[in-house]
């Protein structure tokens, strides 16, 4: 029995299995393609931030830590790149194929494609510990 026998007997199992799975790659990509020590040093010091602008009362001390926040973002936004340009084109070419498997079995599959990700992603990333 191939893979599209399977998924057509089994939609939303085979989703979800198929939705973990391409999950659990990106989490694993993520966290040996990054610096996970300096992002979470970056998100650390974006909490600090975020507290001192909550009590800050001066106007110039408020730019100035905004401007330190913003440019963290930035940083951390680069940091996380790596991952993305080495998984987008597996990752368009797996959801043209789903797309084409899915659509006529379950209708709004990627809503649920995107559930059973989401709630994996907060598993995986707390399990492989992934900043």
């Amino acid at each position: 029995m191939g893979v599209v026998e399977l998924i057509n007997l089994y939609p939303l199992y085979s989703l979800a299995g198929i939705s973990v799975i391409v999950t659990l790659i990106s989490t694993i990509l993520q966290k040996k393609l990054t610096d996970q020590e300096h992002l979470k040093h970056l998100k650390q010091r974006q909490k600090e931030i975020q507290k001192e602008l909550k009590n800050c009362k001066d106007d110039c001390l408020m730019k100035e830590l905004n401007s330190e926040l913003l440019s963290l973002t930035g940083l951390m936004f680069k940091s996380s790149m790596k991952p993305i340009f080495v998984t987008i084109v597996p990752f368009i070419l797996l959801f043209t194929w789903l797309r084409g498997i899915y659509t006529p079995i379950i209708s709004g599959w990627i809503w649920w494609y995107l559930g059973f990700s989401m709630g994996s992603s907060i598993a995986l990333r707390k399990i492989f510990n992934v900043a």
